[in-house]
């Protein structure tokens, strides 16, 4: 099955190296607070606000961009790495990218039906923050563990 929509295998390495450190940096943000003062920025917002600060849309605001740069690096990368294509591209390849996609939503909103029901207040949005990414990371997990479970299955029968 020819797929258009995938990246060149080369890639995937790129993306490991994107998406590794801003994992690690991600979770280090997230338990410790860190903010950084030169990642405090001028950016154009299209829609600003705070609390006890006026609301803008369409403006430029200064902000702490290190959430956002985290945020978007592991995107890049859990794409890059997801996207890419393996280095024999085949049925069962392409099968098992179609299962574990599957897997990851139905796990992805599980998690969010059971945050509905259990999680209120603050938390909840913290919740849904981490939410936007269980997807990827999820698929990203499943695929590589099968494709690594069935290559050593294969070099056993050797």
């Amino acid at each position: 099955m020819k797929n258009n929509l995938l990246l060149p295998n080369k890639y995937k390495k790129i993306g490991w190296y994107i998406l590794i450190p801003s994992t690690v940096l991600g979770i280090f943000i997230s338990l410790t607070g860190f903010e950084t003062e030169w990642l405090n920025v001028k950016v154009f917002a299209i829609l600003y606000d705070r609390i006890f600060d006026e609301s803008k849309m369409f403006s430029f605001v200064k902000a702490d961009i290190t959430n956002t740069v985290t945020g978007v690096l592991f995107l890049i990368g859990a794409m890059l790495v997801g996207f890419s294509k393996e280095k024999t591209e085949d049925e069962f390849i392409s099968e098992l990218r179609l299962s574990s996609l599957l897997w990851s939503v139905w796990i992805n909103y599980v998690l969010l039906f059971f945050a509905f029901i259990f999680i209120y207040g603050i938390p909840f949005f913290t919740v849904m923050v981490y939410n936007m990414f269980t997807v990827m990371i999820i698929f990203i997990a499943r695929f590589n563990y099968i494709l690594y479970k069935n290559s050593k299955l294969m070099s056993d029968e050797k």
